[in-house]
C-alpha cells in the first residue's frame, strides 16, 4: 500500500519525524546513559570554546596588573601574585593613552559618519533608483573585495596625496583616513541587499502620499534599516580601530600628536615597561568591546534580514 493510499496521517507523521531529526536521536536522549553523554559533551564543548575565546582577554587584563618581571615571565602566571593597579594609571598618563584614545575615536566615528551617508546613498540608488549601468557599477564595487587591502596601500596613498580633479593633498589630515573608509564595497553590498528586501509597494505608497525620494529614504527606508545600519557601524568602527599601517603612513609620520592607539602603543613599546604596554592595550580593547555589546543584537538580525523576501 502506498503512502497516498494510507492517508494523510502517515505522511504527516513521517514529515514530523524528518523535521525533528537531530544529530542525537530522541530515543538516545530518553536513555539515562544517552543524556549523561550528551550533557557531558555539550558542557565540555561550551567550556572549551569559552576558554579559547575569553582566555586571551583574561591574560590581557590581568597581565596589566602584574609587575614588570611577572608580566614577562615564562611560562606566564595564571593570576597576579601582587596586584599593581597603578599600572593602568601610568598607561593613561605617562603612555598618553587618553590622547591616543581620543584620536582613534575621532577617526573611527568620523569614518562611520561619512560611510553611513555615502554608502547608504549609493546602496539606495543602486537598489531602488536603478540608474543606467547600475548592475555594472555594482559588479565593479564587488570586484574590489577580491583585492587584498595591502595591495591598495600605494594607490590609496597616491590618491590622497594628490586628489584627482581638485588636486588637494590630504596627507596629514583626518580626511586621509575617512576617504578610503567611505569606499567600502562590502558595506554597500550589505545595504543594497537589505534595501532589495523592502517591498516596492511600500515606497509607492509613500510616493502617493507626496513623499519624494529623499523623504522616502529618511522617513521610510532608514527607520526599517536599523539592524543593517548597526552591522555596518560595527564593521566601520572596527576597521579603523584595528588599522595600523594606514594611520602610520598618513598621520603619525606628519604629526605625532595625531597618532592612533595602535601606532602610539607600538611606538611606546620600545621605551615603556612591558606591563604598562599591556595595560595600554587592555584600555584600547575596552571601547570596541562596549560598542560590540551595544550592537550585538543587530549583527545576526542585520546579516540575515533581507536574505529572504516575503
Amino acid at each position: 500500500m502506498s503512502v497516498a493510499q494510507q492517508g494523510p496521517g502517515l505522511e504527516n507523521r513521517e514529515r514530523k519525524t524528518v523535521s525533528t531529526r537531530t544529530l542525537v536521536s530522541t530515543s538516545a536522549l530518553n536513555r539515562r546513559r544517552g543524556r549523561i553523554v550528551y550533557r557531558f559533551t555539550a558542557t565540555t564543548v561550551i567550556v572549551g570554546f569559552t576558554l579559547i575565546f575569553l582566555g586571551p582577554l583574561y591574560f590581557l587584563f590581568t597581565d596589566g596588573l602584574k609587575s614588570t618581571h611577572e608580566s614577562v615571565q615564562v611560562p606566564p602566571t595564571l593570576y597576579p601574585h601582587a596586584i599593581h593597579p597603578g599600572t593602568y594609571a601610568d598607561a593613561w598618563t605617562v603612555g598618553g593613552v587618553g590622547r591616543l584614545l581620543f584620536n582613534t575615536l575621532y577617526y573611527a566615528f568620523g569614518a562611520l559618519a561619512f560611510q553611513l551617508v555615502f554608502d547608504v546613498a549609493a546602496a539606495y540608488a543602486l537598489s531602488k533608483l536603478r540608474p543606467v549601468f547600475g548592475n555594472a557599477i555594482f559588479g565593479l564595487m564587488l570586484s574590489t573585495l577580491m583585492i587584498p587591502a595591502t595591495v591598495l596601500v600605494v594607490p590609496q596613498y597616491i590618491t590622497v596625496s594628490d586628489l584627482p580633479i581638485v588636486h588637494m593633498n590630504l596627507v596629514g589630515t583626518p580626511e586621509a583616513i575617512w576617504l578610503p573608509a567611505v569606499a567600502n564595497g562590502f558595506s554597500i553590498f550589505l545595504l543594497k541587499r537589505f534595501f532589495d528586501s523592502i517591498p516596492d509597494d511600500l515606497l509607492a505608497a509613500a510616493a502617493i502620499d507626496g513623499a519624494g525620494r529623499m523623504r522616502t529614504l529618511w522617513s521610510v527606508v532608514l527607520p526599517m534599516s536599523r539592524p543593517i545600519l548597526g552591522v555596518v557601524s560595527i564593521f566601520a568602527v572596527t576597521a579603523v580601530w584595528k588599522d595600523y599601517l594606514w594611520p602610520l603612513l598618513v598621520e603619525a609620520g606628519y604629526s605625532p600628536t595625531r597618532e592612533t592607539l595602535n601606532v602610539g602603543i607600538t611606538q611606546a613599546a620600545a621605551t615603556s615597561p612591558q606591563n604598562v604596554v599591556i595595560a595600554a592595550a587592555a584600555i584600547a580593547a575596552i571601547p570596541p568591546l562596549i560598542f560590540f555589546l551595544i550592537f550585538q543584537r543587530n549583527i545576526m538580525s542585520g546579516l540575515t534580514t533581507g536574505s529572504l523576501k516575503g
